[in-house]
């Protein structure tokens, strides 16, 4: 066999095995679990711990944000006005709905009928305290705390107990 022969069968047969290790690698990624990038997420709190440290602090700060009194010398209004106490308000509210994130994780879940709901009533209250605090009205930040102190009452309502 002459050399250029030779030459040619090694590169056609490096050529075939190239392409058979690419598609048995193409085959066995396509079978391949993909990497998970899942965390672990282990409640530590207490749903009284959240209550009592996230959730009823920021209810607070927001029911007092805004505030109207009649008085003898007329209509005397508390409400935000700077940047930093717009801010607050909404970071309060994004602090509500994550707080209501996590009443919904499993091991904190007291049941997956009317806690459920209840929970989504907080998050969605705080969702429209957030969009009140971010469009800077006062009255649609009063408007969303009653939808907000609704969520709470309701709750504690059928849930609270002794402490």
């Amino acid at each position: 066999m002459r050399p250029v022969h030779w030459l040619f069968v090694v590169g056609v047969a490096l050529f075939v095995s190239g392409l058979v290790f690419v598609v048995a690698g193409a085959r066995l990624a396509r079978q391949a679990p993909a990497p998970s990038t899942e965390v672990a997420i282990t409640p530590t709190a207490s749903v009284k711990q959240i209550m009592q440290g996230i959730v009823g602090p920021a209810a607070d700060r927001v029911f007092a944000s805004v505030k109207y009194t009649e008085t003898l010398k007329g209509r005397e209004e508390q409400v935000p006005h700077t940047d930093a106490e717009w801010q607050a308000v909404g970071n309060d509210a994004a602090a509500l709905v994550e707080s209501g994130n996590l009443l919904l994780m499993k091991g904190r879940r007291v049941d997956d009928g009317e806690w459920i709901k209840m929970s989504q009533m907080m998050i969605d209250g705080g969702r429209v305290v957030l969009r009140a605090a971010e469009a800077r009205s006062p009255d649609k930040v009063l408007e969303a705390g009653e939808a907000l102190n609704v969520s709470c009452d309701t709750c504690h309502q059928r849930y609270q107990r002794g402490s």
